[in-house]
């Protein structure tokens, strides 16, 4: 009689992040609340949505940096989840027979069933870098008050607390397994610090056409290449169908098409914002104008209800319609809105 086959080490990973969920899972309701609050409202969409208008509060090219570290975080995201066939927790219990060997306590959530590869986590690794920006900026501000070392550290201890809930959240709901959190956390910062070291022009139309085109064609060249070498890189699709409590819960925000065309989408609204920048004599004007808070308000009212614009069924037309929001975005909170607000200062102020 042959002894039963030893679990690998990978599985050994996995039944470890399993044990984590089953105890996360098991903790006070208002640590739940916390948990599905971080990892729904915090998705990647958030850093397009929230804050890269919120940004513009603390300054302009913070703002566009956000953007720009988010959409090259958000490609090597949808990359390295390709290339890495990274289970995740809600179908690997069922998948490996853990869950036919013993009765786990573990429970689905409406945001549970992402349909995309598990390893990195989109949600942290894209995070990480978005926030990025803000943190530096907020350090640096900080140090323009106080020599204090501690004082200039508040605002990165913040940013790697925030990366850790984040982390538990996408664990408690079984999206990620620990080590896909970490791995997550861990390439959005060096992306975040290395974008920030080297920042693009962001008046250069040309490099962020550029940018869309290649990110673009280069996902797709990559996904051809891979299927004409006999690699199914949507495998996880028919996994994540087969194994959600409910249908309903399978979001096609989530596949990596969608996140796909957020980048291609962003780049080219960044094009579009450098097409048509706002003069030098109306940027300082803006500034000696303008409440930094109210027009970051006012771009994150424009952008929420951008986006709650209803969207068609066809997939085809879905895809499209995506792009077409996160390309406008970029144009609507770095200069139409900037110019309506002078427009509008500008009328109030003739005799």
């Amino acid at each position: 009689m042959k002894p039963p086959p030893q679990p690998s080490a990978m599985d050994a990973l996995h039944e470890a992040g399993i044990r984590a969920a089953v105890a996360l899972q098991a903790g006070p309701p208002w640590l739940e609340q916390l948990w599905l609050f971080l990892s729904s409202h915090l998705d990647p969409n958030s850093i397009y949505t929230v804050c890269f208008p919120l940004a513009r509060g603390l300054d302009e090219h913070v703002s566009l940096m956000v953007l720009w570290t988010a959409l090259v975080a958000e490609w090597f995201n949808v990359v390295l989840k390709w290339f890495l066939f990274g289970e995740r927790p809600f179908w690997w219990l069922h998948e490996s027979g853990l869950s036919g060997r013993e009765q786990l306590p573990l429970r689905q959530f409406p945001i549970t069933c992402e349909t995309g590869p598990g390893s990195p986590s989109g949600h942290c690794m894209i995070l990480g870098a978005g926030l990025w920006p803000i943190v530096t900026a907020l350090s640096q501000g900080v140090s323009r008050y106080s020599q204090s070392r501690l004082l200039r550290l508040i605002p990165f201890l913040l940013y790697v607390l925030l990366l850790v809930a984040m982390g538990v959240s996408r664990v408690f709901v079984l999206a990620h397994f620990p080590h896909q959190v970490v791995t997550g956390s861990l390439a959005g910062m060096a992306l975040g610090w290395g974008l920030q070291r080297w920042p693009p022009n962001f008046l250069k139309c040309r490099f962020f056409l550029g940018a869309a085109l290649g990110l673009l064609l280069g996902a797709l060249a990559l996904h051809g290449l891979a299927t004409a070498a006999g690699l199914d890189l949507d495998w996880s699709l028919g996994r994540a169908g087969s194994r959600c409590s409910d249908p309903a819960w399978l979001r096609p925000e989530t596949r990596p098409w969608a996140s796909l065309c957020r980048v291609g989408g962003t780049a080219l609204g960044l094009a579009l914002a450098a097409r048509h920048p706002l003069s030098p004599r109306a940027a300082r004007e803006l500034r000696g104008l303008e409440p930094p808070l109210g027009s970051a308000v006012l771009g994150l009212l424009a952008l929420d209800l951008l986006h709650k614009l209803p969207k068609s069924d066809h997939a085809a037309l879905w895809y499209l319609n995506v792009g077409a929001r996160y390309a406008l975005g970029p144009v609507l909170v770095a200069s139409l809105l900037p110019q309506l607000i002078l427009a509008l200062r500008r009328l109030r102020a003739a005799p």
